[in-house]
């Protein structure tokens, strides 16, 4: 379509700043002359292309032109590019075409406020491995199989029709079809391993906002009977109270007050281990009973290596 063709010779001219018709008729199959017609256009449409004949010639934009006059507006044009800037680290390739292409075309914009980096801190990249082999199992529709480590404590192999990569709470997880479980399971990357894409190919459709819409989310990724639980928590870990717990209180000795509610399981445990000492469990009192537990059964393994 001529539309289509009229939008690339601007953009071929904002990257290359000359060419000339030959090589423009080459690249679009179509005759000088109807480059020349295309050219004509363009001109009458108010962009400023103009024409050197003779060696060194060609069709060239006044310096300093941008495609300012678009239908979108400055604001809208600055969350494109920031958007590409905050997921430029998904991919291993890091390929920053895309935003140099939106950069000629839009001008120069002030998008060096934002960087963004998924990863944790030392992390050797192995969540973000999962996450580019997913991606084309996804866009293509290929079943994929892996072992996974569930917080049931247990391993077993999964066989997944991949639906969508979510990321919710700090991780990456893959939403899709389990044929184990046979119901929908949402899947932390972290916890994936032993990869692998069949040429096994699927047809299903993928729900708009699936953790909105999926209550399976819960099911898969918080299990368990929900504890109240009650926390008294040391000044000096204040910074973890600010990183974790959405609601406190603060005591006359500067103690955070925490009430939240949290799953069952042996992870629970661990959790408020990590606190050495400075959490105290005011309430439920048969957690902080199996706290003891836990503890002297913790020192007992210790022993013993």
């Amino acid at each position: 379509m001529q539309i289509n063709r009229l939008f690339e010779i601007v953009y071929i001219l904002l990257d290359q700043k000359c060419v000339t018709a030959a090589e423009l008729s080459e690249r679009f199959e179509v005759s000088v002359r109807t480059i020349y017609r295309d050219i004509e256009t363009l001109s009458s449409a108010g962009i400023p292309v103009y024409m050197r004949k003779g060696k060194g010639g060609g069709i060239s934009l006044l310096p300093g032109f941008t495609l300012n006059k678009t239908v979108l507006t400055a604001s809208e044009r600055e969350n494109i590019v920031s958007s590409l800037r905050a997921t430029q680290h998904l991919t291993k390739e890091q390929d920053s075409s895309a935003l140099n292409k939106l950069g000629s075309l839009f001008g120069e914009m002030n998008t060096d406020w934002l960087e963004v980096d998924f990863s944790n801190w030392g992390d050797n990249g192995k969540e973000m491995d999962a996450f580019n082999r997913l991606k084309p199992a996804i866009i293509h529709r290929r079943v994929v199989r892996f072992s996974y480590a569930s917080n049931k404590e247990e391993k077993t192999t999964r066989t997944v029709l991949p639906l969508k990569l979510v990321f919710k709470g700090q991780a990456w997880y893959l939403y899709g079809y389990c044929r184990l479980r046979k119901d929908y399971r949402f899947f932390k990357l972290r916890r994936i391993d032993e990869l692998t894409v069949s040429d096994e190919s699927f047809c299903m459709k993928i729900p708009e906002n699936v953790l909105a819409e999926s209550v399976n989310y819960q099911k898969e990724a918080i299990t368990g009977k929900i504890i109240r639980l009650k926390l008294r928590i040391a000044p000096e870990m204040g910074y973890r109270v600010l990183d974790e717990f959405e609601t406190y209180t603060v005591d006359q000795e500067g103690y955070y007050i925490c009430a939240l509610s949290m799953p069952e399981g042996e992870w629970l445990f661990s959790f408020l281990a990590s606190f050495a000492g400075r959490c105290q469990i005011l309430e439920p009192e048969w957690v902080k009973d199996k706290m003891r537990e836990k503890i002297r059964n913790w020192l007992q393994e210790f022993e013993k290596n």
